[in-house]
C-alpha cells in the first residue's frame, strides 16, 4: 500500500470515529428539510410565479430546482465547517506530531486530508439533496405542483449540488489550515457565509460594473455550478456565470486557500 493510500485511511479514521462528522449531518439534514418544506409549501400554496410587488418581480419559473437547491445554497457552510474542524482539530489537539512523524511529507498529509474530506463533503451533499428533494418533492406534489423528477435537468442539478459540497469541504481544509485557530476559524466561516457574502451579493447586485464582480464571489460561484439558487432569482441584477465556470472559481477558491494554508501554517514546526 503507498503511503498516501495510507494517509487517506488515516484521515478518514480520524475523522469517522468522532461524532463531529455525524452530528453536522444530522443537523444538516434537519435544516434542510425545514428550509425546503417550508418555503416550498409557502411558495406552492401561494401560487405565485414571481418574488416581490414591483413593477418588475424577479421570475421564480419551475419551483423544484429552487426548492431542491437549497441543499447548497443554505447548506453549504456544513461542509465547510467540516473540513475546517477536521484541520484545526489537528493543531488544537496536537495530533499533528504523530501524524508528521508517522509521515513526514507534509504535502502529502494535507493531501490525504483533503481527498477523505472531499468525500465526506460529497456525502453531506447527499444528505442535504435527501432532505431537500425528498420533503421538497412530498411538498410540492402535495399542492399539485410539478415536482421534475423524472426530468434529467433535476438529476444533473443534483449530480452538481454533490460536486459543489465536496468543493466546500476542500476549501473548509484549506481555511483550517490558513488559520489554524479553530475559535477564529469557525467565526469567519460562520460571520462570512451567513452575514458577509450575503451582504456583498446583495450589494452588487445593484450596478453592472460590480455584478461582474459579484458573481466571482464563491458564494455566487457555487449557486451558479448548482444552477439555481433562490438568492440569485432574488437578486435579479446580479450577474451568473456558467455552470462549469461557477465549479472552476470555486476549486480555484479551495486551490487557492490550501496552498495558502499550506505555505502559512502547515509546513511550521509543531509542538
Amino acid at each position: 500500500m503507498s503511503p498516501f493510500v495510507a494517509g487517506v485511511r488515516a484521515e478518514f479514521t480520524k475523522l469517522l470515529t468522532t461524532r463531529m462528522w455525524w452530528l453536522l449531518a444530522i443537523i444538516l439534514f434537519a435544516y434542510i428539510a425545514l428550509i425546503a418544506g417550508g418555503l416550498g409549501a409557502l411558495f406552492a400554496g401561494t401560487g405565485s410565479d414571481s418574488l416581490g410587488r414591483g413593477p418588475n418581480p424577479a421570475t421564480l419559473g419551475p419551483l423544484a430546482p429552487l426548492i431542491y437547491s437549497f441543499a447548497t445554497s443554505v447548506g453549504y457552510v456544513f461542509p465547510v465547517l467540516l473540513g475546517a474542524l477536521a484541520t484545526t482539530g489537528e493543531f488544537r489537539h496536537q495530533t499533528l506530531t504523530p501524524t508528521f512523524l508517522a509521515n513526514p511529507r507534509r504535502g502529502q498529509v494535507l493531501g490525504a486530508k483533503s481527498v477523505s474530506t472531499v468525500f465526506v463533503g460529497a456525502f453531506y451533499g447527499v444528505v442535504a439533496l435527501a432532505a431537500s428533494v425528498g420533503v421538497g418533492a412530498i411538498v410540492l406534489s402535495v399542492f399539485g405542483k410539478d415536482a421534475m423528477l423524472g426530468d434529467g435537468s433535476t438529476w444533473a442539478l443534483v449530480a452538481r449540488a454533490v460536486m459543489a459540497m465536496a468543493l466546500w469541504a476542500l476549501i473548509g481544509v484549506g481555511l483550517g489550515a490558513l488559520v489554524p485557530n479553530q475559535v477564529a476559524t469557525i467565526v469567519i466561516v460562520l460571520a462570512f457565509t451567513q452575514f458577509v457574502e450575503p451582504l456583498l451579493r446583495l450589494a452588487s447586485s445593484f450596478s453592472e460594473p460590480t455584478a461582474a464582480i459579484g458573481k466571482f464571489l464563491p458564494g455566487s460561484a457555487s449557486d451558479a455550478l448548482v444552477g439555481s439558487s433562490f438568492f440569485t432569482i432574488s437578486t435579479p441584477g446580479a450577474g451568473v456565470l456558467e455552470w462549469w465556470q461557477g465549479g472552476l472559481v470555486l476549486l480555484t477558491y479551495a486551490v487557492a486557500f490550501t496552498v495558502g494554508g499550506y505555505v502559512v501554517s502547515w509546513r511550521r514546526d509543531v509542538t
